[in-house]
């Protein structure tokens, strides 16, 4: 019985790495690497306008400044200028969410606490492709309020009233 139990949590985990590490399908590919490589930095492109609820995707026109001419023969780089033309978001596909029931701020993480954010998406600058390599659970983020010594009480996450 007990080996079939440590069987489990086994699998259990394993079924957990790899969910983790699972890798989404965009609609457009795009290289983290390629554009940190120019010195572009993450809010450069995701802005965090307040109350910070989420790190925002790059409206098409600020992609298409430099893609009127970069690559611009690219199949890519055109199904990106189609989206443009149409004035149509691109519907890129969230790989960090946390639940609704959580209350998180990248403004105040990101702003206020200088966290950086490969600490919570790690090292994005250095992929290709974006997979969720970093866990958005309590448990991680209780261990990260330990580490930077901020509160772990209830409310500052979530709504108790």
């Amino acid at each position: 019985m007990m080996r079939v139990r440590t069987l489990l949590v086994g699998l259990g985990l394993l079924m957990a790495l790899s969910a983790a590490q699972e890798s989404t399908t965009q609609p457009i590919p795009f290289s983290h690497k390629t554009h940190a490589a120019t010195g572009a930095k993450c809010v450069d492109c995701h802005a965090i306008n307040k109350p910070g609820f989420t790190a925002g995707f790059p409206p098409e026109a600020a992609c298409m400044g430099c893609h009127l001419t970069i690559k611009k023969d690219s199949p890519a780089i055109q199904k990106l200028a189609e989206y443009y033309k149409k004035k149509q978001p691109v519907p890129w596909v969230v790989v960090y969410q946390v639940p609704d029931f959580v209350w998180f701020s990248h403004d105040l993480h990101y702003r206020e606490a200088h966290i950086q954010c490969e600490e919570c998406h790690g090292p994005v600058a250095q992929r290709d492709v974006i997979t969720k390599e970093k866990p958005t659970t309590m448990n991680a983020c209780v261990a990260c309020h330990e580490q930077h010594k901020a509160s772990t009480d209830c409310g500052v996450c979530h709504d108790i009233h």
